[in-house]
């Protein structure tokens, strides 16, 4: 099924998408908590797409079986596909909050 597979690369792009706004803002002499703040956004999206992919995995695979048999159960499958994506858009989300206040903080130290 061809969707599933579209459905997991979705996921890797939520990571570049996280990993072009953390490179964006790295800078030479940055503060310790910053670099923090990037390591839990960078972590926070990673782990969510890790979660939503097995989901993605479990239920693509039962999907599949249970569709073949059952065509009209194709449809639930979709539904099911959809909310185990939503997991890794949490962790984009959560990470991008992230990211946003570490700009907004504005600390200036270096230790």
């Amino acid at each position: 099924m061809l969707l599933c597979a579209i459905m997991a690369q979705i996921l890797s792009i939520y990571g570049l998408v996280v990993s072009v706004i953390i490179s964006g803002d790295l800078k030479e002499t940055m503060s310790l908590y910053k670099g923090f703040v990037q390591l839990g956004a960078g972590i926070s999206v990673g782990l969510s797409g890790l979660a939503a992919g097995f989901a993605n995995g479990i239920v693509g695979d039962a999907g599949v079986r249970a569709s073949s048999q059952q065509p009209r159960l194709y449809v639930g499958m979709v539904l099911i596909l959809i909310f185990a994506e939503v997991l890794g858009l949490y962790g984009v989300i959560v990470s991008v909050l992230m990211l946003t206040q570490a700009r907004q903080e504005g600390v200036n130290c270096l230790y």
